[in-house]
């Protein structure tokens, strides 16, 4: 199938053409480990985490890498703040960053390479940028990179030359030829984290690890380069040209942005006090909701992260597994029946223009009130064929994969435990059974309270979180 993407450095929707058949290499920018992953992380991260699935879906071997800066300025200060080494840090928070993305059923990449293991591959490239004139040391024993000498700059963010010429200054430590130039190793003489080099100890700058990671695991050319909105500039164009300067080759074929997120319409700020963590969040959201919110806006368009987005997001996960309640198993899917001709057809055919999740999703919901109407028509074996489809489809977006009875179980981690509330329900029974009818009501409103929401059937009764 004809599959295509936006590519912000052609800025228009081209078509996908791999550089080897039937396979596809993607590079993301991942996480500096000083800090607790934030929302903006999740929004982006699951968007890479789906477009991955959807790629292997179709058939290519897709060899996912994503890094992690562990050296880093913030790094540093925040060992300092904490009386711990800067590599305790970067453990602890990649740690708690590799918990926060199982929890929200993100794939691990193939390849998670760290600056910290690609020292020599860092120094060998800048020592590459110095013999082609690249590169230059300045008189405080800095390495920085020639803007000047790189004919090319600018054509990934737009920014003209002389437009960041007139917006940049030189701090007072620095020794630049000129102020668009930018560090590609810090001389380090104070005794602080450090790393021999040719031209004296000292430790990387932020852009050039992601020129020796991504030259070391996908090779000098590869297809697909990615992260989030703030990466254009000046990251990602300062890997462009470190890069092709070195290699002498195009970087990537194709560049994807996923888009900002918001927090009740402004941008997310500590000093605005809405400053939201992944494990903030987790607290009151299951993992799979918080999926869901990101995966239901188109991965380039801003998103609106509020409390009222993230119930609407639940209310809407919730339609699809009211629906598969009401199987108590599903069949294989098979490719072969109408529900995959049609619904999946469509399914694909959005996910093939641009990744686009909304328009799937959509279609996931049409499907489901086709699965309704099934039941309402007592054709259960339509029905249950049809559900079949919606979870096969729903798990190339990472959704729908958990059983219905524990996703209602388990949304909220707070209140009453499973056990707690599986207590009172028997109690109620028993209450109900012997014509105290009054402790039945009060159980009721206790749950309720709580939080638990009863439905009682001739089956028994159910519950689910609200």
């Amino acid at each position: 199938m004809d599959f295509s993407l936006y590519s912000t450095l052609a800025r228009e929707i081209l078509p996908f053409r791999p550089m080897a058949t039937g396979r596809v290499g993607l590079y993301v920018c991942g996480v500096t480990v000083y800090d607790y992953c934030h929302l903006g992380h999740a929004r982006a991260f699951l968007n890479f985490d789906v477009m991955v699935r959807f790629l292997r879906f179709l058939g290519w071997d897709v060899q996912f890498v994503r890094n992690i800066t562990d050296v880093d300025d913030k790094i540093i200060q925040r060992a300092i703040q904490e009386n711990c080494s800067p590599a305790e840090v970067a453990a602890r928070y990649t740690e708690a960053m590799h918990e926060d993305f199982d929890r929200l059923g993100m794939l691990r990449p193939d390849q998670e390479p760290r600056a910290t293991d690609n020292m020599d591959e860092i120094i060998a490239i800048i020592g590459e940028l110095l013999t082609k004139g690249f590169a230059y040391q300045a008189s405080n024993q800095d390495i920085y990179y020639r803007v000047a000498a790189f004919a090319d700059y600018g054509k990934l963010s737009g920014r003209r030359p002389e437009d960041l010429l007139a917006g940049a200054r030189v701090e007072i430590e620095e020794a630049k030829e000129d102020p668009r130039d930018f560090a590609l190793w810090k001389a380090v003489s104070d005794g602080s984290l450090s790393w021999p080099s040719p031209w004296g100890p000292g430790r990387p700058g932020w852009h050039i690890e992601c020129s020796a990671m991504s030259r070391r695991c996908l090779g000098a050319h590869f297809d697909i380069h990615g992260g989030g909105p703030d990466l254009v500039f000046p990251h990602h164009e300062n890997e462009i040209a470190q890069s092709e300067a070195a290699n002498g080759c195009t970087f990537a074929n194709y560049w994807l942005h996923a888009g900002p997120l918001r927090i009740d319409g402004e941008k997310m700020s500590k000093s605005l006090g809405n400053f939201f963590t992944i494990r903030e969040v987790l607290e009151k959201y299951s993992g799979e909701v918080i999926r869901f919110f990101a995966l239901s806006s188109h991965y380039r368009s801003p998103i609106n992260f509020s409390e009222d987005s993230l119930k609407e997001a639940k209310q809407g996960l919730d339609r699809f597994y009211h629906c598969l309640r009401q199987f108590e198993a599903l069949p294989a899917c098979n490719p072969e029946h109408p529900s995959m001709q049609q619904w999946g057809a469509a399914f694909v055919r959005h996910m093939s223009d641009d990744f686009n999740t909304r328009e799937a999703i959509a279609r996931l919901f049409e499907l489901t009130a086709s699965i309704n109407n099934a039941v309402m028509r007592g054709d259960m074996q339509e029905a249950a064929d049809e559900a079949a489809t919606l979870k096969h489809l729903g798990a190339i977006l990472g959704l729908l994969q958990t059983d219905a009875e524990n996703y209602f179980r388990g949304n909220d981690k707070q209140g009453l435990s499973n056990d707690e509330v599986d207590a009172l329900i028997a109690e109620r029974q028993q209450a109900k059974s012997s014509g105290n009818f009054q402790r039945a009501d009060e159980i009721r409103a206790h749950l309720t309270e709580q939080g638990i929401q009863l439905e009682d059937s001739r089956a028994g009764t159910r519950w689910r979180r609200l």
